[in-house]
């Protein structure tokens, strides 16, 4: 019998990156400069403190479990959409099950009319920051006033040694319909176009993570068009069927949480990261568990009527290995 027949493989050297649209992590106070008045305490939501504190700790506990079997350890980067400010993120790495772990942010106020932005949280035993900005994108409606979006947030870093270049984006909603806001979405996709030929311009061989809720699965041309322009791979393709995504509306599954990456990432090395695999973080304890709506996420309102749950998207992971 082989030595190696059966042989574990060392977890230690496997680390996880994430996305998770948090659904609406607003704190309880009133912003004047942003529309947030359906989450104050005396709103018809009721979104009080004891709620909020409460939806605080359900998604830190998602967050540390999210890889950790495949690695023995929290994720490394995630990135995070839905989230009103600094303070909910400062409060979110503060909570039961992340604060002991050495995890820090980088966040900037996007214009979004709801106050919502994007932003990334890292362990700093693993990952260093060495550089950030945003990418604005111009979008107008039909009777040509300006609509305000989420902001694309690039970090750039150092992973174990080796430089990497995130990309977290929340792209404009179907809330119109799909064909209706289409041009937005595409919009969007080609301002991450130009943010990643920029980065090539500075390093052609730059090994670049694309992440985000994109309001749009992975057939879709706006996230086609990231694969066949910048030579991306996306592992989300496969993993989106008639009975799983990683968020579902009127009992269709979409996958519009999705995470891509330079093909780079199929290099294997001393120091180098691979890809290893994807998946969606699915777990039971983050399903309706019962009802018309038995598997889906268990969200935190559906319409005004609080729920208590976690999130109306499924977190999205890839796991990279280290040589």
């Amino acid at each position: 019998m082989s030595k190696n027949k059966g042989k574990k493989r060392d977890k230690n050297d496997y680390f996880t990156i994430a996305f998770y649209n948090l659904e609406n992590l607003f704190d309880t106070q009133d912003d004047i400069h942003t529309r947030d008045d359906d989450f104050l305490p005396d709103s018809a939501r009721r979104w009080t403190n004891k709620r909020y504190q409460k939806k605080i700790r359900k998604l830190g506990y998602t967050i540390a479990q999210i890889g950790v079997k495949s690695t023995k350890k929290l994720p490394v980067i995630v990135g995070l959409a839905e989230v009103e400010n600094q303070t909910v993120v400062e409060d979110l790495l503060e909570s039961k099950f992340l604060k002991e772990h050495n995890f820090d942010l980088v966040h900037y106020d996007s214009p979004d009319e709801r106050g919502i932005d994007t932003a990334l949280i890292f362990n700093k035993d693993h990952f260093q920051v060495t550089a950030s900005e945003i990418y604005g994108i111009e979008l107008y409606d039909e009777d040509g006033s300006r609509d305000h979006t989420r902001d694309i947030l690039y970090v750039k870093g150092i992973l174990h040694n080796e430089h990497i270049h995130i990309l977290v984006n929340h792209w404009p909603s179907r809330r119109d319909g799909a064909e209706e806001s289409e041009n937005k979405r595409l919009t969007a996709s080609n301002k991450l176009l130009e943010a990643i030929a920029n980065i090539k311009s500075e390093d052609p061989e730059a090994k670049i993570i694309v992440m985000g809720d994109f309001n749009d699965d992975p057939k879709c041309k706006s996230i086609k068009q990231l694969v066949n322009n910048e030579d991306l791979y996306n592992p989300m393709e496969s993993l989106i069927s008639y009975f799983r995504g990683s968020t579902n509306h009127r009992s269709n599954w979409n996958l519009f949480d999705q995470i891509l990456f330079s093909t780079n990432f199929f290099e294997y090395g001393p120091e180098k990261h691979s890809f290893s695999r994807a998946n969606i973080f699915d777990k039971h304890f983050l399903k309706q568990f019962k009802g018309k709506y038995k598997g889906n996420p268990f969200r935190t309102y559906v319409g005004l009527k609080y729920k208590g749950g976690y999130s109306d998207h499924f977190p999205v992971y890839l796991l990279l290995k280290k040589g």
